[in-house]
């Protein structure tokens, strides 16, 4: 496991104030804390946890969480491979790795989760599973800590992307089916329900980077906005204090699938990966937080040299982007 570049990011990373009563809300194109004061979410993300991915497992063939499951029920069992996987998800993420964030400096995490985990797998699609109790303790050792947190739907119901990082069976079927809509939305209402007076909580990541780019854009983009805006709702008949992040198409790259923001407290998310670590390849976010008057976040970036990400990350900051990345560890062994 390899954390030697997560020191790179201790002198530049900023504390925010300790938690009062309220949440994180925005202001323009400021995220506030919850003392209403301007913060710059200075993150990292929980990757391989709640969702593992075949090449943090340096697998070269298995790629999504099914299928990893899958070889592990292959080659251990069934029974055997279910203790494997109960006890994986409770060592590889703790209590002493939220400390060590905290201590690091970061300001916040994003906490990827397969839908999977809170839902029964049969026709009744009961909301039950591990998942409540794994991310419960999370954001119990986050506030103890004192340290912000995103959830992050990584994986929806039918899939949001159509690859293997979001389990889907190779197409984003969530948008054309009524009832993976209707599963995301009922899984989303029960977790705002559960955090909804919980400051701790920055707000929820709706979906990880939507409809891949080699599908039919002119047919899904379209659907994406809406979706959003049927969630949101849903979302704030039981929550009204949160920040919702919305996530661009196409990978988190593509805004102009967007209109006018349709809630008062939303936060517009972008990744970028293997590009220059200059201010044109944002230019166009910017452009978008300036026309609409809303903050931008850099929801995911990384998998680099320590200096694209030191070049990358000193460029965001100097525009008031907000950052996190990608990942806190995988499966490296130490010195690689």
């Amino acid at each position: 496991m390899r954390y030697l570049w997560l020191l790179l990011f201790v002198s530049a990373v900023g504390l925010i104030h300790p938690q009062q009563k309220g949440f994180f809300s925005t202001r323009g194109k400021e995220i506030l804390d919850p003392q209403g004061k301007p913060v710059l979410l200075k993150g990292i993300g929980l990757g391989n946890w709640l969702v593992p991915e075949g090449y943090m497992f340096k697998f070269e063939k298995v790629s999504s969480p099914r299928l990893i499951y899958d070889l592990f029920d292959i080659l251990l069992g069934e029974r055997e491979a279910e203790k494997f996987w109960n006890k994986f998800r409770v060592d590889y993420t703790t209590r002493e790795d939220i400390k060590f964030l905290k201590k690091c400096g970061f300001n916040s995490i994003r906490i990827p989760f397969n839908y999977r985990l809170f839902v029964t797998d049969d026709e009744k699609q009961e909301l039950t599973g591990p998942g409540y109790a794994l991310l419960d303790s999370a954001v119990k050792w986050c506030r103890e800590e004192d340290l912000p947190v995103v959830l992050d739907m990584h994986c929806a119901p039918g899939g949001q992307t159509g690859d293997n990082i979001d389990d889907s069976y190779g197409y984003p079927f969530l948008f054309e089916s009524e009832e993976n809509i209707n599963l995301t939305i009922r899984i989303w209402t029960k977790l705002a329900d559960t955090y909804k007076n919980d400051p701790i909580v920055i707000g929820y990541d709706l979906l990880n980077e939507p409809i891949a780019h080699y599908f039919d854009k002119d047919k899904l983009n379209p659907l994406l906005e809406p979706f959003f805006k049927r969630l949101t709702a849903a979302i704030r008949t039981v929550d009204k204090n949160h920040i919702i992040f919305i996530a661009g198409a196409q990978w988190n790259s593509n805004f102009s699938v967007f209109g006018k923001p349709f809630d008062d407290n939303l936060v517009y998310t972008f990744h970028k990966y293997w590009t220059p670590a200059t201010k044109d390849v944002v230019q166009d976010y910017i452009d978008f937080g300036e026309k609409y008057q809303v903050p931008i976040w850099m929801g995911e970036s990384g998998e680099n040299t320590n200096e694209w990400i030191t070049e990358f990350r000193t460029m965001l900051e100097k525009e008031n982007i907000g950052w996190c990345f990608w990942p806190y560890k995988n499966l490296t062994a130490k010195g690689e």
